[in-house]
């Protein structure tokens, strides 16, 4: 048995369409387009291109973007003025602060400065405690994209028994209560848990998201269990790739390492997945291509939740 790759490109583009068609008729019918306005401080690299893919992809959706990047020196006080003046914008529909800031910032307060109805990432703790209460509020785009995914292929949430591995207030609790909705019964699992792989293997959706490469393993997926990969690591020891990727992967991935340094590999063992699972989300091509284009859906459902249309 070879798992079925839920690969993450149909499905973004296939939102984005959907939202591209959804600010059109906004502007037709009200006037005005969504506007997303970004907050970055300092010069880290993968921070850089990520608000660089977030831009972009606002512009080409009809999205107007604001880009406000400031020096890595830049005090705290100024940040908080920058979050209070776009709060008080009222054309401005959605906030985000690209993490990480600088040590000087103090993240949690600048994060919770932010006006619930603009967080368009959905880390606020409004939008958290009306997530846990089951109503209507910006969600976090990871764990939202993972839904997606799995209403989009047509996998059953409803009754199954789902298990989420890892507890960050960015995917692992709020993909829980996400499940939760969806009438999943959901188990939380983390570093303490006891016998963590035959918790794992009783999943019939088995959600990975705790940061270790190649994690999770052989012992821990159920046959025939859907096993979506959230995690993003790098693995730059061809030793190490040799134990995770099947003989179809192994050879372009040890020249992506030889080349770069380094392959993308996800919190999941790809070859052990690949023979148990019936569907599996590949790193890197799937839950990490949903992220900017749920982003583009929250902008577009806070523009609208804010306006009452």
């Amino acid at each position: 048995m070879s798992a079925n790759l839920l690969r993450g490109k149909p499905i973004a583009d296939a939102i984005k369409s959907e939202v591209e068609a959804e600010v059109a008729e906004i502007r037709a019918s009200h006037g005005f387009s969504p506007c997303l306005a970004v907050v970055r401080v300092g010069e880290d690299p993968a921070s850089a291109v990520y608000v660089g893919s977030k831009v972009k992809t606002a512009e080409e959706l009809g999205i107007i973007s604001e880009h406000l990047h400031f020096p890595a020196e830049t005090p705290h006080e100024k940040i908080v003025d920058v979050v209070k003046a776009l709060n008080a914008r009222d054309d401005v529909d959605g906030i985000l602060v690209q993490l990480p800031l600088p040590k000087h910032i103090d993240e949690r307060t600048v994060l919770e400065l932010i006006d619930p109805e603009k967080d368009v990432d959905g880390f606020h703790p409004v939008n958290a405690g009306r997530l846990m209460q089951g109503h209507e509020a910006l969600t976090p785009c990871t764990p939202a994209g993972v839904i997606e995914v799995l209403k989009r292929s047509g996998i059953a949430i409803a009754g199954k028994n789902a298990v989420v591995v890892g507890r960050s207030n960015i995917v692992g609790k709020p993909m829980a209560m996400l499940l939760l909705q969806e009438n999943a019964t959901v188990t939380i699992c983390h570093s303490r848990t006891a016998n963590l792989a035959d918790v794992c293997s009783r999943a019939d959706i088995l959600v990975a998201a705790i940061g270790r490469a190649g994690f999770i393993k052989a012992e821990h997926i159920g046959e025939g269990s859907t096993v979506i990969d959230v995690g993003i690591n790098n693995v730059s020891d061809p030793a190490f790739a040799r134990e995770l990727f099947g003989p179809d992967d192994l050879e372009k991935r040890l020249g992506v390492i030889e080349n770069r340094g380094f392959t993308l590999v996800g919190d999941v063992n790809p070859k052990d997945a690949m023979e148990k699972a019936a569907n599996f989300t590949p790193v890197p091509g799937g839950i990490g291509l949903l992220t900017v284009a749920m982003l583009m859906k929250n902008t577009v459902t806070a523009a609208k939740m804010r306006r009452k249309l």
